[in-house]
């Protein structure tokens, strides 16, 4: 924090990054789609690093993934460098670098030393209701936090424009078809995001 601070000072871009994904991490029990929500409010709603449509973006490529947290804060973090111009518009890509970087650093410095410092604390609390109750109470939360993000992607990709703006039918159509063979057919996940990925590339192209 200290050198993030020496850079473009203790409210400047950067620290801020640190310093808000170093909270984000502290709600990573939950898993990453617990904490994309938290992170899409502070990246897009309070601090405006980048826009809706490109968290979007972001939240789509890590999907692509077995691991997605550490690639949307990743993504979040280059677009929020390079939206900012850290270091002036003839180094953007060096202003996206150095924000992903710490933003990546920040989200997980703080689980390595939960890890390190706390598994064997947590091996002795195994069957003690005092601790497992209250993470009963937190799953339910979490299922209520994936549930929001659930209506974040709809709400951002069936109206991209706003209530207001025009309705993306062929999202509709592709969405409603995943939820067929993943539920209904039981197609694996994968085959499902290729020919998801495969519909939506041609369905650009013939749009053009």
């Amino acid at each position: 924090m200290i050198a993030l601070s020496a850079i473009d000072g203790p409210g400047g871009t950067l620290a801020q990054m640190g310093w808000f994904f170093t909270k984000a991490a502290l709600l990573t029990f939950g898993g990453a789609y617990a904490v994309l929500p938290y992170v899409y409010q502070g990246a897009v709603d309070h601090y405006g690093w980048l826009t809706a449509l490109q968290m979007i973006d972001g939240l789509a490529l890590g999907e692509t993934t077995p691991g997605p947290l550490i690639m949307v804060v990743a993504f979040v973090g280059f677009l929020g460098g390079w939206n900012s111009a850290l270091f002036g518009p003839d180094a953007l890509f060096a202003a996206g670098a150095v924000a992903a970087v710490a933003v990546t650093f920040f989200t997980f410095l703080p689980s390595f030393v939960f890890i390190l410092l706390g598994a064997p604390f947590v091996e002795t609390t195994r069957g003690n209701l005092g601790f497992t109750a209250p993470l009963t109470a937190i799953t339910a939360a979490v299922v209520g936090v994936i549930l929001s993000l659930a209506c974040f992607f709809a709400y951002h990709v069936l109206w991209p424009q706003g209530l207001g703006g025009a309705f993306e039918w062929n999202a509709a159509v592709l969405g409603l078809a995943a939820f067929i063979a993943l539920w209904r057919f039981k197609v694996g996940v994968i085959p499902v995001i290729l020919a998801c990925g495969g519909s939506g590339f041609v369905g650009s192209l013939l749009l053009q």
